[in-house]
């Protein structure tokens, strides 16, 4: 009888010959790509806080009031670029999200103020939550019906999406006749941010608790996957120092958000309301985590889930790294790209809930040129034109190097030409990056 033995788990062993630096990397198993992302934002917000401090005498970008606003900006462009991390995961673009965008928002925005009130009348409590159902619903038969073009009609996704573009920016031109909806309703307002829209300092350090404590629980978790699968194990330093990272982030952006006080004046209408006596050195209420921020991380914890936990997030990257291999092993690769296409429009609808209730009013031009915003994130975050490789968190962080770039010359008076000119630049110099990386790696 043959004695066999259970394999132990290991610690990670970094190289004696290594530097410090790359003992730490390795050890921490940190993505030097992340690092590299983390520390162009962080360039680029010292960058423009420090020429407005020379131009102006004043830094206007490092703010509470300033980064607050960022963070809701970047929300409708992040949400849809967790989408386009699919799409181009699996070798496709998707040109049309802009256009798909405006199109969700004017069938909302028709949907709240003439259609619902006159079947339910006008206030009613549930107008908003059947808006919002009307714009995902048409968001993802758009989406859907283009993924079935493209995966049925065997049409480039290129042209599809370019067609689209063209044809459902029209289609929402039609749908209102050019004209501009607005007031939307009230509730549904709140859905896009501002002063009412938000969590306040309690709901947000109930939020940064519970963020701490997912970090915890992904680490220990982590961990005893490890020991379970005889992986090797990083070091408790490593554990530990990457907990107090991720706490002290969380902890670093409640404190930011908490910091940034409503207006005077909405302090003064909120005191009258509900009579509250506002004393002679005023009233601080803070922000808080905004609405939109909080819709985009959940949508970012709920792909990060389906793209690294979900056998539907195991055959997109099999797709994108080989189509026709995964098509022999069985993969329908067909109906995968038609759930693609149909879960970029649903993001697209829930991005134009967010960008419509933020300028509480509905247009047809409403998302336009987002396609290049959230396509230059996607790539910007790591997501290969080539397929097959991609993170959810990288495009998120792509759409703050993105907003960022345009907050920041709008701070500092660069007219819409040089933003374009910026961005279009940004973008052909990351796809460049993205292909020096590449080859290193190979």
């Amino acid at each position: 009888m043959t004695d066999q033995t259970t394999p132990v788990s290991t610690t990670i062993q970094p190289d004696p010959g290594d530097n410090a630096v790359k003992r730490f990397l390795k050890a921490t198993e940190i993505d030097t790509r992340l690092l590299g992302m983390v520390g162009a934002l962080l360039m680029i917000w010292i960058g423009f806080h420090l020429y407005g401090a020379l131009v102006n005498g004043f830094g206007a970008f490092l703010t509470p009031r300033n980064l607050w606003n960022l963070s809701v900006q970047t929300a409708s462009i992040g949400i849809m670029a967790t989408g386009m991390v699919l799409v181009i995961v699996t070798r496709h673009i998707d040109l049309s999200v802009g256009s798909l965008l405006g199109l969700c928002a004017v069938v909302m925005g028709v949907v709240q103020t003439e259609v619902l009130p006159a079947v339910f009348g006008l206030g009613h409590p549930m107008i908003w939550v059947f808006a919002v159902i009307s714009g995902l619903v048409v968001g993802t038969i758009v989406g859907a019906f283009q993924g079935a073009l493209i995966a049925y009609g065997k049409i480039p996704a290129f042209i599809v999406t370019l067609g689209g573009l063209l044809v459902w920016r029209g289609v929402a031109y039609l749908v209102v006749r050019g004209e501009t909806i607005s007031p939307l309703d009230s509730t549904f307002s709140l859905l896009g941010g501002g002063p009412y829209g938000a969590v306040g300092a309690v709901g947000s350090w109930i939020v940064g608790v519970l963020g701490c404590v997912g970090v915890i629980f992904l680490l220990v978790n982590g961990r005893r996957q490890r020991r379970k699968f005889h992986f090797p194990l990083r070091p408790v330093w490593a554990e530990t120092f990457l907990g107090i990272l991720g706490c002290g982030i969380v902890i670093g952006a409640v404190l930011l958000v908490n910091s940034y006080p409503w207006p005077r004046g909405i302090v003064r209408q909120y005191a009258e309301a509900n009579a509250i006596e506002v004393p002679e050195s005023g009233l601080f209420i803070s922000h808080g985590f905004a609405i939109p921020v909080l819709i985009l991380l959940a949508v970012g914890i709920a792909m990060t889930f389906i793209m690294t936990r979900t056998r539907f997030g195991r055959y997109v990257f099999a797709i994108g790294g080989n189509p026709e291999a995964a098509e022999l092993a069985g993969i329908n690769t067909k109906r995968m790209t038609v759930k693609i296409f149909a879960l970029m429009g649903f993001l697209c609808g829930l991005s134009a809930v967010v960008a419509s209730a933020r300028l509480n009013s509905a247009t047809n031009a409403l998302g336009t040129l987002d396609e290049l915003f959230v396509i230059a994130a996607a790539v910007i975050g790591g997501t290969s034109l080539s397929g097959g490789i991609g993170t959810i968190y990288g495009a998120i962080l792509g759409a703050f190097v993105m907003q960022s770039l345009q907050t920041g010359m709008v701070l500092i008076g660069f007219d819409a030409a040089i933003q374009q000119v910026v961005v279009g630049s940004v973008l052909v110099i990351a796809v460049y990056l993205d292909i020096l990386y590449r080859r290193r790696q190979k």
